[in-house]
């Protein structure tokens, strides 16, 4: 085992681009998405910013790509989803009945928005009750071929 990177505020979520050449992380206390180029023999380098989601008050969990290279990003400290492209341009929000912890892209044509979501993210609280969801809503844009 070895680190591949550090000084990560509380990393969640990750992607990888279709082309495989990039890494995505969710930094959910950093409120920022960031990417890092993948070597070919996996290594990670040229650490940056690829959304920075803080002026946006986004706390991202899971996310997922789409299409069109854009990320959905599960707000853990919101009801919503919302699709990010690179640099911080949010391009669609979905609201939900509860928090939302992760998100994925799935269905038959991909266009179908699966979100997890649950009351809270405190352990003690949510193990107290089966209070947790899955929901989806239909969006304009389907999943890439990797999560």
């Amino acid at each position: 085992m070895s680190v591949a990177a550090d000084d990560l505020e509380f990393p969640n979520g990750t992607v990888i681009t279709a082309d495989g050449g990039t890494l995505i992380v969710a930094e959910s206390l950093g409120q920022r998405l960031t990417a890092f180029d993948i070597s070919a023999g996996g290594g990670l380098s040229n650490r940056r910013v690829w959304a920075g989601l803080k002026p946006h008050r986004i706390g991202p969990d899971g996310i997922c790509l789409d299409t069109s290279g854009a990320v959905w990003v599960a707000n853990a400290v919101s009801t919503t989803a919302v699709r990010v492209a690179e640099g911080g341009e949010l391009l669609d929000t979905v609201r939900f009945s509860q928090p939302c912890i992760a998100c994925m892209l799935g269905g038959p044509d991909g266009r179908e928005l699966f979100a997890m979501t649950a009351p809270t993210a405190m352990p003690a609280e949510a193990s107290a009750s089966a209070r947790g969801r899955i929901e989806s809503a239909r969006v304009g844009v389907g999943h890439a071929d990797l999560p």
